[in-house]
């Protein structure tokens, strides 16, 4: 398994390339945005326009774009990845999506002897930078197997979560909790500042405390830019599987309007 096609060498996909061709593998890269050729370059990966030969060539294929439709697309079109690459071949869907476009998206590529797995990424843009990153893969065990050499080069944990899919509600698990907690973050230290407390300290101090969390550890620096799409998949699962999220309806809204204003403590509340 030496040549790796990506697919979206984007925030996440760009340090992605970086590692893998320090680990050895050959990196194609098929990228719609001409201005980051040089860049794709830089980190050693090969620009490869035409998806075809992409996929033809690729052993493993990485698909880091930003929604369901364009995964949808890229596998499905006439001529897209399914038509073009080798049996045998692991298309993996680092993109957050819904379990069921995996299913469906996994059978379909069944039939032509070629796995499809999900491969979502956690811990964010710092994380990528790293090699860091928490790699969850739903697919069968010998496949993740096979893949583990190629994820191993940028992230730092693989969990293997089940079958098809529940890297998907892993990682909307991960974000549901995610944007939870940055809300409960700017509550308690909008509350604490209209009191006169050092935020500062008391975020070191909260640090070592019960109230950990990740987002209070990453304060300022979450973008929040894919807040809304999270939790919108999120609500979808839970409608689909006919559970109730009352608290995750909550957040979902607030996020929608703490984005703009975000970590401006002034403003929170008012």
């Amino acid at each position: 398994m030496q040549t790796v096609g990506l697919i979206g060498a984007g925030r996440m996909g760009m340090p992605i390339i970086g590692h893998l061709n320090r680990a050895g593998f050959r990196v194609l890269v098929g990228e719609r945005n001409e201005t980051r050729r040089a860049e794709v370059e830089s980190r050693g990966g090969n620009w490869y326009p035409d998806l075809a030969s992409l996929a033809i060539e690729s052993q493993v294929i990485l698909i880091c774009v930003g929604y369901d439709s364009e995964v949808r697309e890229l596998l499905n079109a006439a001529g897209g990845l399914l038509d073009r690459v080798q049996r045998g071949t692991i298309i993996a869907v680092l993109s957050t999506i819904h379990p069921k476009t995996m299913q469906e998206l996994a059978a379909q590529a069944g039939l032509r002897g070629v796995h499809v797995v999900d491969s979502t990424v956690c811990r964010g843009g710092r994380a990528a930078d790293d090699g860091t990153l928490l790699s969850f893969v739903g697919g069968d065990k010998e496949v993740v197997e096979r893949l583990k050499p190629v994820l191993s080069a940028y992230s730092s944990d693989v969990v293997h979560s089940g079958g098809v899919g529940t890297a998907q509600v892993s990682k909307a698990a991960n974000n549901l909790i995610l944007w939870a907690c940055l809300v409960a973050n700017h509550e308690g230290l909008a509350l604490a500042q209209r009191y006169g407390v050092d935020i500062e300290a008391l975020r070191a101090a909260l640090l070592t405390s019960s109230a950990v969390n990740g987002a209070l550890d990453n304060w300022g620096n979450q973008s929040m830019a894919w807040a809304q799409d999270d939790m919108e998949i999120v609500a979808d699962m839970a409608q689909d599987c006919g559970i109730s999220l009352p608290q995750s309806g909550l957040v979902r809204e607030i996020c929608r309007t703490l984005r703009p204003r975000r970590y401006d403590l002034e403003k929170y509340g008012t």
